[in-house]
């Protein structure tokens, strides 16, 4: 049963602009891991955070740190959750997250569906 979605579309451009404003940004959106892939998947995977908070119906407190966007075998995007994101997850009862993202010319999209 779908227990969230969650999309969120993001301007590339304008993202990498605040990431240089405020340097700080980067280690607080985004794991070690992900800190050095290029502006455009920094820019699809801050999108698949945003939509995974919505889909998890924004709860309070959560850390970016504690959502990691990983690529499987394949090359397909995957969710990997811990500390607050892993109990808002456990708390809706999710048991399973499914998640694309793209990225043309200066947008970047996600979309994140939650089962249960």
């Amino acid at each position: 049963m779908i227990a969230g979605i969650g999309v969120d579309i993001v301007d590339v451009p304008r993202f990498g602009r605040q990431l240089e404003k405020t340097p700080r940004l980067r280690e607080r959106l985004f794991t070690e891991e992900e800190r050095d892939l290029p502006l455009r998947s920094l820019a699809a995977r801050f999108a698949a955070k945003e939509a995974i908070a919505k889909a998890l119906g924004g709860p309070a407190g959560m850390n970016w740190q504690d959502c990691t966007i990983r690529k499987d075998e394949a090359g397909d995007p995957q969710i990997h959750n811990t500390g607050s994101v892993a109990k808002a997850s456990e708390q809706r009862g999710i048991t399973s997250w499914h998640l694309t993202m793209s990225h043309d010319g200066d947008m970047a999209i996600a979309m994140v569906v939650a089962e249960s």
